[in-house]
């Protein structure tokens, strides 16, 4: 599993890059609730906005998860774990006043970016804030 990454992955770098051309600026890998101990993949401070880009394995996405053939005793709950974990990440930063964008990694990068512009400058403007470029 030391292969695995948590960051970086390339359905992230596709979406950050794509994000960054459109000119928005971002933190990557950062807690947006310095008391909440979970990151998100891309983190828009002034805007409050957290975008996490889901692995379909890990996070078993309704579309692509497959159990796996062997080992089902731990990976069957571990799946479910990370499900529930993501729920509790969800609503902890929702009532924080974060706007959380989930996104499966086999989504197409390009409207994921533009989903999550939309959203940032959106916010942006809410707070008065400057929403970018």
């Amino acid at each position: 599993m030391l292969g695995n990454r948590s960051r970086d992955t390339a359905p992230e770098l596709k979406v950050r890059r794509a994000v960054h051309a459109m000119g928005l600026r971002y933190r990557v890998a950062y807690r947006p609730e310095p008391s909440l101990r979970r990151t998100a993949d891309l983190v828009f401070t002034r805007a409050r906005v957290a975008v996490f880009i889901d692995g379909c394995y890990w996070h078993g996405c309704p579309e692509h998860y497959i159990e796996p053939a062997s080992n089902v005793e731990y990976w069957r709950p571990k799946i479910a774990r990370n499900r529930e974990r993501d729920a509790e990440t969800t609503a902890a930063l929702t009532s924080a006043g974060w706007r959380v964008l989930r996104h499966w990694s086999h989504e197409d990068p390009a409207r994921v970016a533009e989903q999550i512009a939309a959203t940032v400058r959106a916010e942006g403007l809410k707070g008065g804030r400057s929403p970018g470029r």
